[in-house]
Parts: C-alpha cells; structure tokens; sequence
C-alpha cells in the first residue's frame, strides 16, 4: 500500500507513554509509604518527587513505530476525505472529524479504562477511536494478516463505528437493548460490526 507522501490527519492525539487513571498504582498506598519515610527521618516530599518522575519517564518510540505511527495519520486522512464528501453529496451532513488516540499499553476513555488486550475501539462518549500500535504485530503474527492494508482496514472499520454514531445507528441499536432478548440484541451488535466492515470497505474502494 503506498501512502508516503500524502496528506497526514491533524485529528492525532498521541497519549504514548502517558500516565492512565484507574491503572496506575498510587492513592491510599502512596500517602501510607510516604508517611512511613516521614517516621523513618526521611523526606516524603522527595520519595514522592520520585514516584511522579518514574510516572511521567518520556516516551520513546522505535523507528518502525513511529512509521506506523505516521501511516495511521495518513489513513485517518483518508477516510476524513470519503466520509466528508460521501455524507455531504449523499445526505447534505458535514462530517465531524473524529481524534484517533494513539496509546501504549493502557489508556482512558470516556467508556472507561482498557488495555491493549481488548484491541483498537471506538468510543462513543467522547468520539475516539483509540489504538495501540502493537497491534501491527498482533495482526501479522496471531492472525496472520501482514501488510500495511491490514492495518489501515482496521483503522477503517473503527471510524466506520464513527460514521454510525454521527448517523444516530449506535444509538438506535442502543435503545432496543431492554427491548429485546440478548440473543436478539447480540444479532444487532453483530450486524452493526458488519455494517462498520462495510463502511470499512466503502473507503477501501
């Protein structure tokens, strides 16, 4: 897939290596540690200088993900480019531009804290799509899917999620889960993932 050159998404926010609320230690434990080098003849204030310092060490991304880091801003614009003269010329909306948050290891949303486990995903709550870069290794090496257009498919399909939540879907499908079965409602939840495959392939064409 060729994107070198091409126009970069200034809808990046990149969260690498940032502290993430409700998964890093601290709280309770840290005043009880601090406290007990106060009674030792100790300085608490350096002890938890130290802590915030360890918390906020700079980010140092390879060169290979920085790469990566650079193709997903040019998909990300890309798909600004479709989504904003498809819902435009078909249904007279301007598209809203969603932020695609890059993150390492765990990151907090508005749908609350993950981690690099549960995949790239959307947010509705505050309308992000967040993704953690090792997942290029994860496609490659667990579902032996390579390549730069794996990759920029998955990006795809998240903002694809997007696109139904500016299109009032997301919240459809929402308001029917008291209404029906869980079979019922899980059918929805799956033909929703294949409407955002759809919506995924909308901009691969």
């Amino acid at each position: 897939m060729k994107w070198q050159g091409r126009r970069s998404s200034a809808n990046i926010e990149d969260r690498r290596g940032s502290p993430t609320r409700g998964l890093v230690g601290g709280g309770i434990g840290t005043i009880i540690l601090a406290i007990v080098v106060l009674l030792m003849g100790g300085n608490p204030l350096e002890y938890l200088g130290n802590q915030s310092g360890q918390v906020e060490t700079p980010y140092v991304a390879t060169a290979e993900e920085q790469e990566l880091a650079e193709f997903a801003s040019v998909v990300l614009a890309e798909t600004e480019d479709v989504w904003t003269e498809l819902l435009r010329g078909e249904l007279g909306k301007e598209y809203q531009y969603p932020n695609l948050v890059l993150y390492s290891g765990a990151v907090q949303s508005a749908c609350g804290a993950a981690d690099s486990s549960v995949g790239p995903f959307y947010c509705p709550g505050d309308q992000k799509v967040y993704l953690d870069l090792s997942f290029y290794t994860e496609l490659k090496e667990r579902f032996q899917a390579p390549g730069d257009f794996a990759m920029a498919y998955v990006i795809a399909h998240e903002i694809g999620h997007h696109v139904q939540h500016q299109m009032g879907i997301i919240d459809q499908v929402n308001s029917k889960r008291n209404r029906l079965s869980e079979t019922e409602f899980n059918k929805l939840m799956v033909r929703m993932e294949l409407q955002a495959d759809y919506f995924a392939g909308v901009w691969a064409h």
